[in-house]
């Protein structure tokens, strides 16, 4: 049974306190949980499409929507047109670390795990938080773009062609095996349901501000307040 264990920080199946030594790698989405928004829905913005766009994600991180890469593919259909130049713009204007982010991965790397930024979004923000927080492996999709302005359509990788939920756990499973670690010493935070099969083979789960799906599957629910609430479950 899920139990508050500080106001806005609940958990279950769970017994603080919390050993972050116990663990070799954390992995993170990125929209909605290491950053404030989703990227795709801003880009859209631009091409005055941000309330389809947004409905769709919606659906998708709610898990009504079952294909994810195909509500991918069909939001970023609609993304055709809109220049690097404002995508430039949506990093520099819109885009913020979510409270507490880089205090929890700087207290993660204090404690020896090796950090992975694993999303659905795109290469154009993930590279950039990469390196804003120093993080050590990443892995999302590529948009393609001609002549400085997007095609609607994303590049296929060497790993495949979409980072959906399962790509997540696959990712995850890889770079745990590359690190020779066990699944049980990672950690899974996300917030929507492409998060959930990754979170399902961490060692520990934890939702971020999540929805309600999520929250109910995660060992650790951070409902309110900022990433580095995790932190309180130490000793």
């Amino acid at each position: 049974m899920p139990q508050e264990f500080a106001p806005g920080l609940v958990i279950q199946d769970f017994t603080p306190p919390l050993d972050l030594s116990q663990y070799k790698l954390i992995a993170f989405d990125m929209d909605s949980t290491l950053i404030n928004i989703e990227c795709v829905d801003e880009i859209a913005d631009a091409a005055g499409r941000k309330a389809e766009v947004a409905a769709i994600t919606e659906a998708a991180m709610r898990g009504e929507i079952t294909d994810y890469k195909d509500s991918l593919r069909q939001r970023v259909a609609l993304l055709k047109g809109v220049t690097v130049a404002h995508m430039e713009q949506v990093y520099n204007e819109r885009l913020q670390l979510n409270p507490g982010a880089a205090e929890l991965v700087a207290a993660c790397k204090e404690a020896g795990l090796k950090v992975l930024l694993v999303s659905g979004g795109f290469t154009f923000f993930t590279d950039r938080i990469r390196a804003r927080l120093g993080i050590d492996f990443a892995r999302s999709n590529v948009l393609e773009v001609v002549d400085g302005v997007l095609t609607g359509r994303m590049v296929d990788q060497p790993w495949g062609d979409i980072c959906d939920g399962e790509e997540k756990r696959r990712t995850l499973l890889e770079v745990s095996t590359l690190m020779g670690i066990p699944a049980s010493q990672t950690i899974a935070m996300g917030d929507g349901a492409n998060d959930l099969p990754m979170m399902g083979v961490a060692g520990l789960s934890v939702a971020y501000h999540a929805k309600p799906r999520v929250r109910a599957q995660a060992l650790v629910a951070i409902n309110q307040g900022g990433l580095d609430r995790l932190l309180e479950l130490r000793a």
